[in-house]
């Protein structure tokens, strides 16, 4: 089984306004990107050759210029590109997605792509068809803004037809092309008197594919549908007429892929209420709910096997949240494509997906930008830094176990942190957890100390806070007498952080006693060999801690002083303006100096709010603090 990777690379259409993902990621301005990419190990990269970038005006000569660097860059590299044409578009302007001109119009620009590139084997037109035509037909989010049935059938038919029609004009090309065709694949769950609605909904997640594996007749579930809604007898003959099987399916699997519709409004909040006409109900996510389990990867993509018995892939593998849990969300899918291949399901790949990130899905690509999630990579600072998921994937890239302390803590998503709804209702014996590492925290403030325990709870962190006045370490015997028969995931310094109420170059004079004391423990992590995180809380006693231990990871920031200080590196001389934090931006201040700590990085860093101009794509759209390394 292969590790593929991906890139979030919509071009998406909301009114007029084209949004562009790899536009915000810097991914054009930037060679190095493929060579990143690659050096994970990966066999074939989900690669964007978007119709809306190149050929936005009808007939014009498109320019293959920066593609062709790139795709042979890849070649060189020995990665296989799997390229795709549209990524939850709707076309150029001068096409419309619910007419045959979306269909004609990808398949002649589909012909220009293979004859420009001939020696291309594996090809997705349209990513996640199904998807986009919720999304574009039938909620109204993403361009023509359809919202019913009608329409939400008329796009998924042209975009199935424009599946076919490409792969048709690419094989006289290639005869040898392969489809690779993606969609998003969860399960609707519900109350009794919605078990109907669940039903429809679970017939209808698979019509995409079934119409391109010719499954859909006057015998299918969905036929009485299809021809309700504007479908015509011959619409459908065409795909029967026309078998365009996948090569390989690819499924993009979420922990939000999987819903639950629940008729007792009162329980929920009102923007999760809808209803299709017969009944009002709330859609959340199982995953939410504590009355309801999600079959989850295994099951999904048992039933997609056990369904079309044709090569399949995860060609999806995302979570937008802290890094660990991240790091289990990828292990978790990934043990579970394992396990399925060894039962005989022909399983080809498992793809991580967002290598670079992705903006905005958090308000599903609806404005310019939005928050930005890290990947693989974190690009927020318009330099693709390597996140702990990298040695993830170098590891599975070499097929093996997946190895990091905190993988033996559970997700969120398999404790009861997961439950929003129904919170009285028993879930049942939860397993015992293995005991892991502990991060032991040196923290002398209430505030601190709480807000340390709140997050290494929220995310599964083992952990241990120990005062200043409870620490005499001096020796490796020390630290270990501390926490017997526990190994040291790292240590946190944070002690008078907050009670300094200071930034480093506030101007205020060091305590001699805080220098003699950080210097100390920072001489003991590396002594022992342990990773350590400090926060600076003024220059000489950063100055002190570096000597004693290069490798420590030393955070600056100011929480409460808005003055200007010269930030002076190695090479240059810099002026930071601080702002004055919230409580708030404390938690997610502390998030990112936990994630941080995660992916290993070592030196002085300096943690920001967004709202100041670091990076013109990224300025005012996140609450959330950003990582600079000085």
């Amino acid at each position: 089984m292969e590790i593929w990777g991906g890139i979030e690379c919509t071009i998406n259409r909301v009114g007029d306004k084209y949004m562009d993902q790899l536009e915000y990621a810097g991914h054009y301005d930037r060679e190095g990107d493929l060579d990143l990419l690659a050096g994970l190990g990966i066999k074939k990269l989900r690669y964007p050759v978007l119709w809306e970038r190149h050929q936005p005006e009808k007939d014009q000569t498109i320019d293959w210029t920066l593609t062709s660097e790139r795709l042979t860059r890849l070649r060189d590299l020995k990665v296989e590109p799997i390229v795709g044409l549209v990524h939850h578009g709707s076309g150029p302007s001068y096409v419309n997605i619910s007419d045959e001109s979306f269909a004609t119009g990808l398949a002649e620009y589909a012909g220009h792509v293979a004859t420009a590139f001939p020696w291309i084997q594996y090809y997705t037109p349209v990513n996640e068809p199904l998807t986009t035509a919720r999304f574009c037909g039938l909620y109204g989010i993403w361009y023509p803004h359809g919202l019913n049935a009608r329409t939400f059938l008329r796009i998924l038919m042209n975009e199935c037809k424009a599946t076919v029609l490409s792969m048709q004009a690419i094989r006289k090309v290639n005869p040898d092309a392969r489809l690779v065709q993606t969609e998003d694949m969860g399960r609707t769950h519900s109350t009794p008197k919605l078990r109907y609605q669940a039903d429809f909904e679970n017939q209808r997640r698979w019509l995409s594919l079934d119409l391109l594996c010719g499954k859909v007749d006057e015998t299918h579930p969905l036929y009485p549908y299809l021809l309700k809604n504007g479908i015509t007898p011959e619409d459908i003959s065409f795909f029967q007429e026309n078998l365009c099987p996948p090569d390989v399916i690819g499924i993009n699997h979420y922990l939000t892929s999987e819903r639950y519709l629940d008729d007792r409004l009162h329980i929920y909040p009102e923007h999760t209420h809808g209803g299709n006409g017969r009944h009002q109900y709330a859609d959340v996510e199982v995953i939410r709910v504590g009355c309801a389990r999600p079959y989850g990867p295994y099951r999904i993509l048992k039933e997609v096997w056990n369904r079309y018995k044709i090569p399949t892939a995860i060609t999806e593998v995302h979570l937008h949240c802290t890094r660990e849990e991240q790091m289990r969300w990828f292990n978790t899918v990934l043990k579970d494509a394992r396990r399925l291949k060894k039962e005989g399901a022909d399983i080809v790949a498992v793809t991580p997906w967002a290598l670079l990130g992705s903006f905005g899905w958090n308000c599903l690509l609806r404005q310019e930008c939005g928050d930005y999630e890290a990947g693989v990579f974190d690009v927020s600072s318009g330099v693709p830094r390597a996140t702990a998921l990298s040695t993830l994937i170098l590891q599975a890239s070499s097929g093996l176990r997946l190895k990091h302390p905190l993988l033996k803590q559970k997700g969120w998503w398999e404790r009861e942190a997961r439950i929003l709804y129904h919170k009285t209702i028993p879930l049942g014996a939860a397993g015992k957890e293995t005991p892991g590492p502990i991060l032991l925290i040196i923290a002398d403030s209430g505030a601190m100390a709480g807000t340390f325990s709140r997050l290494c709870e929220l995310r599964n962190i083992p952990y241990q806070i120990v005062s200043r006045e409870q620490l005499q370490l001096t020796s490796k015997s020390d630290l270990a007498a501390l926490l017997p028969g526990r190994e040291i995931l790292g240590i946190v310094d944070a002690g008078e952080f907050l009670l300094s109420n200071q930034g480093a170059g506030s101007g205020k004079e060091a305590d001699l006693n805080v220098i003699r004391k950080s210097s100390n423990l920072a001489a003991l992590a590396k002594s022992c060999n342990v990773k350590m995180m400090t926060f600076s809380k003024d220059p000489l006693t950063e100055h002190h801690v570096m000597l004693q231990n290069p490798k420590i990871l030393m955070i600056r920031t100011s929480l409460f002083s808005h003055e200007e200080y010269e930030a002076t590196s190695n090479t240059s001389s810099r002026r930071v303006k601080w702002l004055t934090f919230t409580s708030t931006d404390i938690r997610e201040l502390l998030n990112c100096a936990l994630d941080l700590m995660q992916d290993d990085e070592r030196g002085v860093w300096h943690l920001i709010n967004p709202k100041q101009n670091y990076h013109p794509a990224l300025t005012g759209t996140s609450d959330s603090i950003r990582a600079h390394r000085l």
